[in-house]
């Protein structure tokens, strides 16, 4: 069984589609609306992903960040719409279309498969050549390891599959699901899950945007703004800089993509 658990309460989080499991395959996959036409800008970030991504729009958050960062930058941070693990992708033509269609600074890779079960190993070296698709078009790959479900110890093991795709071929490794796991150690009661305890709650994704925002400036985290976010005030916002910054200095993303630029 791979990470397909919650994918019924999708529909309780306010996506834009009616529901969509944590990934799709290319039968019977589930995509959100096409999303508004987005002109370039001085800064092009690139977003691959499913419902993990889209939830609570974490390409959104991390693109405010990066205007906090870049102040008089324009930012422009573009999601293609159809959710679908990594290895599937690679068969998708609009998704190729989409990383040739414009210059790019960074594109985030979402969705590798991986069994939560462990009884099942998933091939990487399809996320790998996403990394090297990407490079091509003279962008940094940045991968995006998920947060563990709530109440399991899967932080190692979520890490342990991206590092072996960072092996292949090199690629940039936020210690996302660390970070979630520095959270709750400071605060027990923090509320980063979704109620399926799969996907994220509006707390959840801010915290995986700063450690995204802050692989992909460089900067960080405690030097980040307060979103207006509904349903995360100021303190909690604290204590997720606080985890954010924790996690980088404990996992540096950028040990696995030493020679790429940060953003501009």
């Amino acid at each position: 069984m791979n990470r397909l658990k919650g994918w019924m309460a999708a529909a309780c989080l306010g996506l834009a589609a009616a529901c969509g499991g944590s990934g799709g395959g290319t039968t019977g996959s589930v995509t959100a609306p096409p999303p508004a036409p987005t002109a370039p800008a001085d800064i092009n970030l690139l977003f691959f992903g499913n419902s993990h991504t889209a939830a609570n729009d974490v390409p959104g958050l991390v693109a405010a960040f990066v205007r906090a960062a870049r102040p008089g930058r324009t930012v422009a941070a573009v999601m293609e719409p159809s959710w679908l693990f990594l290895d599937d992708r690679l068969r998708h033509g609009p998704s190729k279309d989409l990383l040739a269609s414009r210059r790019w600074d960074a594109v985030v890779l979402q969705a590798q498969k991986y069994s939560s079960s462990g009884n099942f190993t998933y091939t990487t070296w399809e996320a790998a050549e996403w990394a090297r698709l990407v490079r091509a078009r003279g962008a940094v790959p940045v991968l995006f390891p998920e947060w563990p479900r709530r109440d399991l110890n899967e932080t190692d093991e979520i890490f342990r599959i991206h590092l072996s795709i960072a092996s292949q071929a090199a690629a940039c490794l936020p210690p996302i699901p660390h970070s979630w796991d520095f959270a709750f150690a400071s605060d027990p009661g923090l509320v980063l899950h979704a109620p399926d305890g799969n996907h994220s709650a509006p707390a959840g994704a801010l915290l995986a945007a700063m450690v995204i925002a802050s692989t992909l400036t460089g900067d960080s985290p405690a030097g980040l703004p307060s979103l207006p976010v509904t349903g995360v005030d100021e303190g909690t916002q604290a204590k997720l800089r606080a985890a954010a910054v924790r996690a980088i200095a404990a996992v540096p993303p950028r040990q696995h993509c030493p020679g790429d630029p940060f953003l501009p």
